[in-house]
């Protein structure tokens, strides 16, 4: 690094730590220091989450960077802790749960809104009292997943953690084989979850549920602090959070794979990466999760899902809300907020600008026929983009994706009337279409090709697909292939909760 250069940021050792979440009592986490790994090494960093707290990108090469975001060293005001939780998983009560591998070191200011910070959260960093089986690590294979795709979904427009870096050590972990083990740095305003709140409830602890439902109030809405009912305000605005990312996930085919309520943020944010994939070969009941054999997390059941976890939180909420009544009435905003951003998302997508009730045919028509034909599906939207009603050769490449064309071309034929009904302009159309369906997802075998090649010490696969995904919605003609249709090797790729 040449030491003369101007600095487009703060070092490192220049950012302000301190801890809001360890201002709660004791009881909501426990204070541990990270377990350090020998020998770490940089896999990979985003410089635009580095841009979101004022990190000088040039910090992420020093030793002191590797060091520290591997939890190998303790920023100065950093007051590392891992929270304390319980959860809902697979729909059954799992009691305590709790972050088994991941310590939070504190808070940084944020770059652009001082009054706001983000925390940052070492997942992999060693053992912690809710390690439970678990040996407190993650692996290189999981945790080059969970970077790239809580980036991916931040260029998206999909609220989402953000991940700083991995940093990776030749120190083997057991899984289904040895695997060299990684850290994954995460970054977000809060990682309070759903199952934070169950667990004081089905505790019976109603002091310390109000004083966390307090802190999430106080820190992140405090907007709702002078309303009536602050608890219920909290809910409400969860519930329609939660409602709008839903559809934000099903516009583009992204499924979670594990939507335990531990896993639900309580700021509405795409929250713990584990066996996701984005919708390829469309079908509605396709379920990304190996481990998920009755498929309670399939793409189709992922708003229902949704909406079961806020009713989840409703009932740990629901003595300081005060009464059934108006705790119902905070979760009623789910279905209608849920419906209304899906088709505003799904409007857009299609090119449409105007809002017919006819639309919702229409929208069931189409996945009817993507469903029968297994049409996949970011490439369906991206090209519908060069449709040009009464135009034969604009849809060839739309039909040639589809195994019965006559149900395209009858489906074909009510879009083309319906775009004519709003006097749709073809290149205006166009050009809005590609600015919300991306042409560059991470579909899994992207990933997979990635990761081989970092468990080889070649981490530059990961630099190109981060650079790639960066800019989704861009035609990126040297990288067209990243956009073609998987290979046939792709289908026999599984993920599971161990991912």
């Amino acid at each position: 690094m040449n030491e003369t250069a101007p600095r487009s940021g703060h070092r490192l050792d220049e950012l302000t730590f301190s801890n809001s979440f360890a201002t709660l009592p004791p009881a909501h986490y426990t204070t541990l220091m990270p377990t350090p790994l020998p020998k770490p090494y940089l896999v990979a960093a985003s410089a635009s989450a580095a841009a979101l707290i004022g990190l000088d990108f040039s910090e992420t090469q020093t030793e002191n960077f590797v060091e520290t975001l591997t939890g190998n060293r303790v920023p100065a005001g950093a007051k590392p802790l891992s929270a304390v939780y319980s959860g809902h998983q697979f729909g059954v009560w799992a009691g305590q749960l709790g972050d088994g591998r991941a310590i939070l070191l504190g808070d940084v200011p944020a770059a652009n809104a001082p009054t706001c910070r983000f925390e940052l959260q070492l997942k992999g960093s060693g053992l912690t009292p809710y390690s439970r089986m678990g040996d407190g690590r993650a692996v290189l294979r999981s945790s080059i997943r969970e970077f790239l795709c809580s980036e991916a979904m931040a260029a998206l427009g999909i609220p989402t953690t953000r991940a700083l870096c991995v940093t990776g050590s030749d120190q083997l972990v057991m899984r289904e084989q040895p695997e060299t083990s990684a850290v994954a740095t995460r970054m977000a305003p809060s990682f309070v979850r759903f199952g934070s709140f169950e667990h004081w409830f089905y505790n019976e602890k109603h002091d310390e549920l109000k004083t966390l439902a307090d802190y999430v109030i106080d820190h992140f809405y405090p907007q709702l602090r002078d309303t009536e009912n602050p608890y219920k305000a909290m809910l409400t605005e969860v519930t329609l959070r939660t409602a709008q990312l839903m559809a934000q996930w099903q516009s583009v085919g992204f499924m979670h794979g594990v939507m335990n309520t531990d896993n639900m943020s309580i700021l509405g944010l795409t929250l713990d990466y584990g066996p996701f994939g984005f919708m390829e070969a469309f079908n509605a009941h396709h379920i990304c999760n190996h481990t998920d054999q009755q498929g309670r997390y399939s793409y189709a059941r992922q708003p229902q899902i949704g909406e079961w976890n806020c009713y989840a939180l409703g009932q740990a909420l629901l003595p300081l809300i005060g009464s059934v009544e108006e705790t119902q009435a905070a979760l009623r905003i789910y279905k209608p907020a849920f419906s209304e951003k899906f088709m505003a998302l799904m409007r857009a997508k299609l090119g449409l600008t105007t809002d017919l009730t006819e639309d919702g045919k229409l929208l069931d028509d189409l996945f009817g026929i993507l469903q029968e034909s297994h049409v996949d599906f970011t490439t369906f939207f991206r090209r519908l983009a060069d449709l040009q009603p009464g135009n034969t050769a604009s849809s060839e490449p739309l039909r040639d994706l589809f195994i019965d064309r006559a149900a395209f071309d009858g489906w074909a034929l009510q879009y083309g009337a319906r775009l004519q009904q709003e006097n749709s302009d073809d290149a205006t159309r166009k050009l809005a279409m590609n600015a919300v369906n991306p042409k560059y997802v991470l579909r899994n075998y992207l990933a997979q090709i990635a990761i081989e090649k970092a468990q080889n010490k070649d981490f530059s696969e990961i630099a190109r697909l981060l650079q790639i995904l960066e800019r989704p919605f861009d035609e990126q003609p040297v990288n067209e292939h990243y956009a073609a249709l998987p290979p046939d090797w792709a289908n026999e790729l599984e993920v599971s909760c161990s991912s």
